[in-house]
């Protein structure tokens, strides 16, 4: 199966311009998260993917072919809403093999791939239940496996795990991420949960105001974020104000070294990142790169604390193992230690927005 490719694709409600030039590529197989906050546009983007909204301009294609004037119903891709959108008249297996029905496919057959389904999706032997009767989980399910049997070329999912408490939307993310490397679908889920995307994406794309920010594993957005932006947004980070003299940063009069090097002019306003769990506390820290710091907060959270410190650049939090440095109380003096190679500068400007 080919690529999913969207070009230029813009969105405009009047004046308000929704989605703004976006160039994707969604590889056959794998999983995309579109990540953002609320009104950031990526429900929109999904929507315009599924045909249920029509661009403004760019173009949709499925391989060579186009797909940017094609109504949903002749795109062959499947859908599962945030309401999970099933019939509640309907037993289990007629709400999966609905669609398959009322396209002709001869009745048998279409329950027998409703049975196929759902033992995909571990709800074999549920086939007569009413969707009342059902979980929040066990319905998503359902969903999930109406919309795939058609066999869509391309599976679009909007929040689909919204309505799902804490420990079952964590359950419900392994489980949706191990059945689509089973079946090796092309698949798109709109999220805002950072966690949800980290866990379930081959690729993330983070979008913001109706733009992309960055797209790339995981790891690496959350390890080399492009901008402030995503890195204020994917995971948690400490920020900074500098101004780059020397080759070195000065923050509240003191000089930090960066690896690489600043790229900006000697001058520059700049915004330093960095995440919680890469600063350092201790005896025995490297030399340079430090700042005396006053313990305000203490936070413990299972096997990792967080310790909330006052420094002359501003508030810090320092993620830490919980038994490492047992001796710390509200009020301690200690010196942090912020290593070169896991500052990330952004110009002020950008990183403020």
């Amino acid at each position: 199966m080919p690529d999913l490719v969207l070009s230029d694709i813009r969105k405009d409600y009047g004046a308000v311009r929704a989605v703004d030039r976006v160039d994707l590529n969604f590889a056959h197989g794998e999983l995309t998260a579109l990540l953002g906050p609320s009104g950031c546009g990526k429900t929109t983007l999904l929507r315009m993917i599924a045909g249920l909204e029509d661009p403004s301009g760019g173009t949709i294609r499925l391989g060579d072919q186009d797909l940017t004037g094609t109504p949903a119903h002749k795109r062959k891709f499947g859908m599962v809403f945030q309401n999970f959108a099933l019939f509640p008249h309907l037993n289990v297996a007629d709400n999966v093999c609905y669609a398959l029905t009322i396209s002709g496919t001869p009745k048998a057959k279409a329950r027998a791939r409703a049975g196929e389904l759902l033992e995909q999706v571990q709800l074999d032997g549920y086939g007569q239940r009413r969707i009342g009767e059902l979980s929040g989980g066990q319905r998503q399910r359902v969903a999930i496996a109406r919309a795939l049997a058609q066999e869509p070329d391309v599976f679009l999912l909007d929040e689909p795990m919204s309505a799902l408490d804490a420990k079952l939307r964590e359950e419900m993310q392994v489980e949706l991420r191990l059945l689509q490397q089973r079946l090796k679908i092309t698949t798109i889920v709109v999220t805002h949960d950072q966690r949800e995307a980290m866990t379930m994406a081959d690729n993330i794309v983070v979008m913001s105001q109706g733009r992309c920010e960055q797209v790339g594993p995981p790891q690496e957005i959350y390890h080399k974020p492009a901008n402030g932006f995503v890195a204020s947004f994917i995971g948690r980070a400490n920020f900074m104000s500098g101004r780059v003299r020397d080759g070195a940063v000065q923050v509240a009069g003191r000089t930090l070294t960066v690896d690489p090097a600043p790229k900006y002019l000697d001058g520059s306003a700049v915004t330093l990142a960095l995440r919680p769990e890469k600063a350092r506390l201790g005896d025995a820290l490297p030399d340079g790169n430090r700042l005396p710091a006053r313990v305000t907060f203490l936070r413990h959270v299972g096997a990792t604390r967080d310790i909330h410190l006052d420094t002359p650049a501003g508030p810090l939090v320092v993620e830490q193992v919980s038994d490492r440095g047992g001796d710390l109380q509200i009020g301690s003096e200690v010196e942090v230690h912020l290593p070169p190679d896991a500052i990330h500068l952004f110009p002020a400007e950008a990183a403020a927005a």
